[in-house]
């Protein structure tokens, strides 16, 4: 009799495993589904994508990491590189992905609700909201991913460092920085009522970040309370730890800004779909 009980046991676990399996799959083939309804788009634009946040980050390298450089490296080391121009780099990598897998996202949503009106179609779509939101996310990441590969092409040729700008763990935090800020871009494109709301959220948090968020400068160097004050910026965190995977050595990595970032991507992710499950549009 207690065999049979533990034999049904085993099966019904089994069998929520499975479920549980299934629940899976169809969450990420829905994802796959409404991001092969962006990439359709995105593919036919890749060129103008890949260097449409290539203008401001050149220049600031020529005119911080070139000009203003010049006279900084007469003075002091930078942290990580061998000169100031290296030592933005980085940054600048972190800043474009930033600022596209953002503006992107926000501004292909946005579109969707208040010009095409192709949104009210999406949401009746019977579709996961989580997918709905992963599928969005997952745009603005290959935008972000694709304006990101044009800034490392233009570091490696100002550098001749490879390998400084493809490896893994190079790769992996600017993965996520992307994930972070194309999540937040699917929250602020649902809630905008207009392009010009767009561009005081623009103004008002990624302008700022941009030059907070410790592109060019070491955070380790500001007093105690700025210092807290930018590393509530996720964009810091990236900054520093490409900085760190370009230059530095893997113990001299900030491992912990890959769990910071992840979370982030993850908490963006579930206000999302709560916002997705939530829409009156």
């Amino acid at each position: 009799m207690t065999n049979g009980v533990d034999v049904g046991t085993q099966a019904a676990i089994s069998s929520d495993k499975k479920v549980s399996g299934s629940q899976l799959k169809t969450l990420w083939n829905d994802t796959l589904t409404i991001f092969w309804g962006d990439w359709l788009d995105l593919r036919v634009r890749l060129v103008q994508v890949a260097a449409s946040g290539l203008i401001s980050p050149l220049i600031y390298i020529v005119g911080f990491g070139l000009g203003l450089g010049s006279a900084l490296d007469a003075t002091m080391k930078p942290a990580a590189g061998d000169n100031y121009l290296q030592f933005i780099l980085p940054g600048m990598v972190a800043l474009s992905s930033m600022v596209i897998s953002f503006g992107g996202t926000t501004f292909s949503i946005c579109g969707d609700r208040l010009f095409t009106k192709t949104f009210e179609e999406l949401m009746l779509m019977p579709i996961h909201p989580l997918s709905l939101h992963l599928g969005k996310m997952l745009a603005g990441v290959v935008r972000g991913m694709l304006t990101a590969g044009s800034v490392i092409l233009v570091a490696i040729l100002f550098t001749g460092k490879i390998w400084s700008f493809l490896n893994p763990l190079f790769l992996l935090v600017l993965l996520l920085n992307c994930a972070v800020f194309a999540g937040l871009g699917v929250i602020v494109g649902l809630n905008v009522k207009s392009l010009e709301s767009v561009g005081i959220y623009n103004n008002f948090v990624i302008v700022p970040m941009s030059f907070l968020g410790a592109t060019f400068f070491d955070p380790a160097t500001l007093p105690t309370i700025l210092k807290v004050i930018v590393h509530l910026l996720p964009l810091t965190y990236t900054s520093i730890a490409l900085r760190a995977a370009a230059y530095l050595t893997l113990s001299q990595f900030p491992w912990y800004s890959i769990p910071i970032l992840l979370v982030i991507a993850i908490v963006l992710s579930w206000v999302g779909a709560y916002q997705f499950f939530h829409q009156q549009d």
